[in-house]
């Protein structure tokens, strides 16, 4: 499926939905997305300038001190991860036990009973409309019997990097916060989804899925620190250098943060040889078009619509949950 999405969208660098198990069927491969999709699209390129279109108005500012500034923070981990809401103390305790396939849910829920914010988080996502449960669930052991292991790993991990991303204090950070993290949740989704089929494990590809825009959420509280209001740059060369310099932060921060070394590998060489790479780079894809989708170019429309059966699969269970309080697990 790689191969198929460089070719649709180019290498790493009022809605009208999409008609839920509408079928596509080339006549041969390609076929249709080459229809849909006359010359090659950046997606990377194409999300940015999506999250940038709205704040960009006037005369751009100079872009060489943000690039510099961006370089430098990718090579300072430490100051970088400075710039986003820092990880609550039970967290990384918590994730080295996710991680673990033996810890109980049992485990896992007294874990979590250390940090009443994150118990009350988990009960206010199990009552959501998704997980619709026959009665409100009033405690962390009612969640933890609706979810099972797997769900509650994954639950947590969210409950965990949401304020991560979507808790920003300047404006343009909390304008860009709200499409960022449904990006992520979108991503990290479809990275579970996709990794029996790679061979990797879902649980280190959601957590993937849910890292890999930090380094964005870190370049837009950058941006408002350098860029006078309106004076966001948005030409292609600024947006790919952004890009770039932002996942290669997520990589680094992702290690600043004790994460598995797979997931800062995979975020910094997305799309390279390897598993978990691979399946990043298809998730992510498949996320941001969704979203681009979503908001009716016709162009993602006709892509979307064009995806092959597997791929298509994964992005009919983003569109499931595309309108509830919480993407499900």
């Amino acid at each position: 499926m790689k191969r198929w999405l460089a070719r649709l969208f180019g290498a790493p660098a009022a809605a009208h939905p999409i008609p839920a198990g509408a079928e596509v069927v080339p006549e041969h491969p390609g076929a249709v997305a080459e229809a849909a999709v006359p010359e090659q699209i950046d997606l990377d390129l194409a999300f940015f300038h999506w999250l940038a279109g709205p704040h960009v108005s006037g005369r751009p500012a100079a872009d060489g001190p943000l690039l510099d500034e961006l370089a430098r923070l990718a090579r300072d981990p430490e100051s970088a991860a400075a710039l986003v809401p820092r990880v609550p103390a039970v967290i990384p305790q918590l994730l080295r036990s996710l991680r673990d396939q033996d810890s109980s849910a049992g485990a896992l829920a007294r874990q979590v009973a250390q940090d009443p914010v994150l118990v009350a988080e988990v009960i206010r996502e199990v009552n959501s409309p998704y997980y619709q449960p026959a009665s409100p669930i009033r405690n962390l052991e009612g969640a933890v019997l609706l979810l099972g292991q797997n769900g509650l790993r994954m639950l947590l991990a969210r409950v965990a990097f949401r304020p991560i991303i979507s808790q920003q204090a300047g404006p343009l950070a909390r304008l860009v916060a709200p499409p960022l993290w449904s990006q992520s949740e979108k991503c990290a989704q479809a990275a579970s989804l996709l990794a029996p089929r790679h061979g990797a494990d879902p649980f280190e590809a959601y957590l993937a899925g849910l890292m890999h825009n930090v380094g964005l959420v870190v370049a837009f509280r950058v941006i408002e620190q350098l860029v006078p209001p309106g004076g966001l740059p948005d030409g292609d060369v600024f947006g790919a250098r952004l890009v770039s310099s932002a996942r290669l932060m997520s990589a680094r921060i992702a290690d600043q943060w004790q994460l598995p070394p797979a997931i800062g590998h995979a975020i910094a060489h997305l799309g390279d040889e390897g598993a978990l790479p691979l399946l990043l780079f298809d998730a992510d894809r498949l996320a941001k078009l969704h979203m681009l989708a979503r908001g009716g170019q016709p162009v993602f429309v006709r892509a979307a619509l064009a995806l092959p059966p597997e791929a298509r699969a994964a992005y009919d269970r983003l569109a499931e949950g595309a309108d509830g309080e919480a993407e499900p697990s």
